[in-house]
């Protein structure tokens, strides 16, 4: 890399150079995990409105990995890895006039996981 830029080219390569690979690979998370780059629809306002819904899931799931994926396996991952492992788990929900249980099979997988996520 060629620079008049005052920085160690160490920190240029870290810092500017990553930091660009990094958001390319965000946005390509958001296209084809959140469906951003779908807009079949011929006017405008509901290709801007999944635009927007699109937005807001990859804030939440920006938002689930900051706080509650934190030190955990999926801190890193995907939004995608993050769905399959997390929210499509097959529970069954009751509910009462006090609480909500949730109960989930013995036998899945990432039952710890969820747990760990659903407390934080």
């Amino acid at each position: 890399m060629v620079t008049k830029l005052p920085q160690t080219d160490r920190f240029l390569y870290d810092k500017v150079y990553c930091g660009r690979g990094d958001m390319e690979n965000r946005i390509v998370d958001q296209q084809l995990d959140l469906f951003a780059k779908r807009t079949s629809a011929f006017p405008w306002w509901p290709n801007q409105f999944q635009q927007l819904l699109s937005g807001l899931a990859y804030t939440l799931f920006e938002g689930l990995r900051r706080k509650a994926l934190d030190k955990t396996s999926l801190v890193k991952a995907c939004p995608n890895t993050i769905r399959l492992k997390l929210l499509k788990i097959g529970t069954v929900v009751i509910r009462n006039t006090r609480r909500i249980r949730i109960l989930m099979s013995s036998a899945c997988p990432h039952q710890d996981l969820f747990r760990t996520v659903a407390f934080r």
